[in-house]
């Protein structure tokens, strides 16, 4: 293939634009903020389930309460009920006697029910710091992580204005380019991500291997309008004062 030495001096332009691109490409993917917004996530999840657990050991402590207090009321409903009827005119010594030993049983399981609920109700305080902590631990969570995401988002602006800058430069280098040249440009970029490379020095300027002897002896002859590529990595090698030739 041939081509005119200018045209494959806009090869190593386009190899530039084409450089700066992969560049954009590679931030794109290694952001800082990827990173964090990928732990503040696992964080925010964490937190999440600290809540929930929260929420529920509270909610099962709620049940046991109302439970409890149901127990209480209906133990102090028998308690007056049994003193009325003790009040009452007509009851027997063995009722009496019936009446007060219920009455007994009834002060036992109302005191045992009282402390139980006591000590639940402790619990659900605690449990309801303990809720409280972690909803502000999760909204702390969620605060860093909507940061994380604005930087990554402003970044992710940035390098999207970068790219299309690049890409307005690549349309007008593309568009001068013989369709057969740019094909092999573009085959050889897909492969190798480089298209295009000075030849420096002898060197390769895309793998930055030395030619040998034999290659060097070929370039050299070869005429300037001849596309060369690179044997070892098949790059386009575009020949300027700077080859060693």
């Amino acid at each position: 293939m041939n081509a005119e030495p200018a045209v494959q001096q806009r090869l190593l332009e386009l190899a530039g634009v084409d450089a700066e691109l992969n560049r954009i490409q590679h931030r794109r993917r290694a952001m800082p903020e990827l990173a964090e917004i990928a732990e503040a996530e696992r964080s925010v999840r964490q937190r999440k389930d600290a809540v929930v657990a929260a929420e529920t050991a509270g909610a099962d402590l709620d049940r046991d309460i109302q439970r409890l207090e149901r127990d209480v009321d209906g133990v102090r409903a028998r308690v007056q009920r049994d003193k009325g009827m003790l009040a009452g005119a007509g009851v027997s010594a063995k009722q009496a006697s019936d009446l007060q030993h219920e009455l007994d049983t009834l002060a036992r399981r109302q005191s045992v029910l009282e402390d139980e609920l006591l000590e639940v109700m402790e619990q659900r305080e605690a449990i309801q710091t303990n809720l409280d902590a972690a909803r502000t631990e999760l909204a702390a969570g969620e605060q860093i992580l909507a940061d994380a995401t604005a930087r990554r988002d402003a970044a992710a602006g940035d390098l999207d204005a970068a790219e299309a800058g690049r890409q307005r430069d690549r349309e007008p280098l593309v568009a001068s380019l013989p369709a057969d040249l740019l094909a092999v440009y573009e085959r050889s970029r897909a492969r190798q991500g480089v298209g295009a490379a000075l030849l420096r020095a002898r060197r390769c300027g895309a793998c930055r291997l030395e030619l040998d002897t034999q290659e060097i002896s070929h370039i050299r002859t070869a005429p300037p309008n001849e596309v060369l590529r690179h044997e070892e990595c098949g790059v386009i090698m575009v020949r300027t004062s700077e080859s060693g030739l």
